[in-house]
């Protein structure tokens, strides 16, 4: 049994939460058929085991950093729970299946989520060293999801919505780094790039990525094709929940601290959920 939690652990499906990105264009075209949820499924399923795959790796290649880290060294791999090898064995077993199973899927999808991998080995060997670009990197991870999203569908993503997601992404990226600088300055240095930032940048970092991801969302609520496409011209009311959903993260990140995880803060903060619920029934 516990050999088994440990594998579910490695694998990280906790973190397949953001690959319900992967839904957004669907979403947002309003083509929200049984063909497409279908597919979109499918292509959730099929990123989710990639992204484990990369998860997998980046343990590897992370193994002896983890060990000093506080958390991190009770991951599987870092604790010897896990041998490398098998690690090595499963990350290749993942890889292969997912990548096959995408070429025949999709050749876009398939395109996008080779793209996804590569950048996500060079964030884990070079550029996560790097403040500022790590941060970028995750960003666009998150727009790559959007992009698979819309390639299984066959829709031509909204400029906003990319931009939308892209200035999020980055938003939430620097939320975490401040709760990692914050242990930094009480003595627990846990990224080595932790010193290319500060509390003054970050936090005038986030409140700028917070006003113009609005700008974004609201800009994207009032073009005329979404209006027609939604059959209102009162979508921009519903930025009133994003507001408040960037606020009550900005909340979370700067009153209570809890911004270490942002797919835990999801998980966990019913106030944020609640949000997110009203902002998709608006």
């Amino acid at each position: 049994m516990k050999s088994i939690q440990n594998l579910i652990s490695l694998l990280r499906p906790h973190q397949w939460v953001k690959n319900f990105f992967i839904a957004a264009p669907m979403f947002f075209a309003f083509m929200i058929t049984l063909h497409n949820v279908l597919l979109v499924v499918a292509g959730i399923g099929i990123f989710s085991l990639c992204a484990s795959a990369v998860y997998v790796f980046n343990d590897i290649y992370d193994v002896a950093e983890d060990r000093q880290h506080p958390e991190k060294r009770k991951r599987p791999i870092a604790s010897d729970q896990i041998s490398i090898k098998f690690a090595w064995l499963l990350a290749f077993v993942l890889f292969s299946v997912s990548i096959t199973v995408a070429y025949f899927f999709n050749i876009n999808f398939f395109i996008i989520l080779i793209v996804y991998v590569a950048i996500n080995i060079l964030y884990t060997v070079v550029l996560k060293h790097i403040a500022i670009v790590d941060i970028t990197i995750i960003a666009i991870g998150f727009v790559l999801r959007l992009f698979a999203g819309a390639s299984i569908i066959n829709v031509q993503t909204s400029m906003w919505i990319v931009l939308v997601t892209f200035w999020l992404a980055l938003f939430l990226a620097l939320a975490k780094r401040r709760d990692e600088y914050l242990h930094y300055i009480n003595g627990k240095k846990v990224r080595k790039n932790i010193d290319g930032y500060n509390l003054e940048m970050i936090n005038a970092g986030m409140v700028l990525l917070a006003t113009i991801t609005v700008v974004a969302y609201i800009m994207y609520s009032v073009t005329p094709a979404v209006m027609e496409r939604m059959g209102s011209d009162k979508l921009y009311v519903t930025s009133i929940f994003v507001i408040v959903g960037i606020l009550r993260y900005m909340q979370l990140t700067f009153v209570y601290e809890k911004s270490g995880n942002p797919t835990d803060v999801l998980l966990t903060d019913r106030f944020l959920q609640m949000v997110i619920a009203l902002w998709l029934l608006s």
